[in-house]
């Protein structure tokens, strides 16, 4: 799973993209609502409190931006303001609109936790209307290797995991498209003859998640965060060892992940123009099943 522990100052993330992704969750959600929020009946409790978290943990920990008064809680990032106790907005879609990240909610039931409520306005190739209301195994049905090898730890951590100690993980997908919005485009076959070794560094982006899993005290269900950090391959042009990092990544990561993943349609000309950056001598590109990813830890070195 990759789990790190995770201080919770560091729980949400801002940066220079801060103005320009809420504007892009605004769009979203007025113009594709249904895509990307959806709830059920019984997450508003859950909802309300990742609210209220949020609600006191953004003007503490960034003071420049947020100020509370009262519940009132002003966005001076945006110029907006707003009323946390009294809404018209389902308190994830309110909760949503606040940060970068996107919010997904996890509730206890008797097949294991279910996503009971989500603000998902970034997804990595997954739609939002055939996952809500499904356990973690139905959720990651398309997942290669989840049923076998994930469904009972991640079932044994999600009934273990403590409100006073939140864990991250990060992983990664290559995409030729820097849309934010991507629900579609697991499991391509057919390359594009376009991407070559000398533009893949233009063409093809990382895009990285970095998740967090945090309980919530007080309804006991889980928030789980998911936060798009991308950039071009050719960001890799001053980091020869991130780019060998990345090119191993891709060399052992099981295939059946890989094809999920839609990565072989990408990998002759991506390996080439990592290989190059690397100084690597290159080889072709083996995708082995049961072979392990490298750990994540910086951009090259992604799971």
């Amino acid at each position: 799973m990759g789990l790190e522990n995770l201080s919770l100052d560091d729980w949400i993330e801002i940066d220079d993209a801060f103005r320009d992704q809420l504007a892009e969750k605004r769009r979203l959600l007025a113009e594709r609502h249904a895509e990307v929020f959806q709830s059920l009946p019984e997450s508003t409790d859950p909802s309300r409190e990742v609210l209220t978290l949020l609600g006191e943990h953004l003007p503490r920990r960034f003071p420049a931006l947020f100020r509370r008064r009262g519940d009132t809680l002003d966005n001076a990032a945006t110029a907006e303001r707003w009323n946390l106790a009294q809404t018209d907005l389902h308190p994830l879609d309110l909760a949503g609109r606040l940060v970068q990240e996107d919010l997904c909610v996890m509730q206890a039931g008797p097949e294991g936790y279910r996503l009971t409520a989500a603000s998902l306005c970034f997804p990595t190739r997954w739609r939002l209307a055939e996952k809500i209301g499904k356990p973690m195994q139905g959720i990651h049905a398309p997942v290669p290797l989840y049923a076998e090898r994930l469904a009972r730890p991640v079932d044994r951590f999600f009934d273990h995991l403590r409100a006073e100690r939140p864990v991250a993980r990060v992983n990664f997908s290559l995409l030729t498209d820097p849309a934010l919005f991507q629900p579609a485009g697991h499991g391509r076959r057919e390359a594009d003859p376009t991407i070559t070794a000398e533009n893949a560094g233009a063409r093809v982006h990382l895009r990285m998640e970095r998740q967090t899993l945090r309980r919530l005290p007080c309804s006991a269900a889980i928030l789980f965060t998911i936060r798009v950090h991308q950039c071009p391959l050719a960001v890799f042009e001053d980091d020869p060892r991130g780019a060998a990092d990345l090119a191993a990544s891709l060399r052992t990561m099981p295939e059946g992940v890989a094809l999920y993943k839609s990565l072989p349609v990408l990998a002759d000309p991506v390996l080439a123009y990592l290989d190059r950056l690397s100084g690597e001598g290159g080889q072709s590109v083996q995708l082995q099943p049961g072979a392990r990813m490298a750990p994540a830890a910086r951009p090259g070195q992604v799971g």
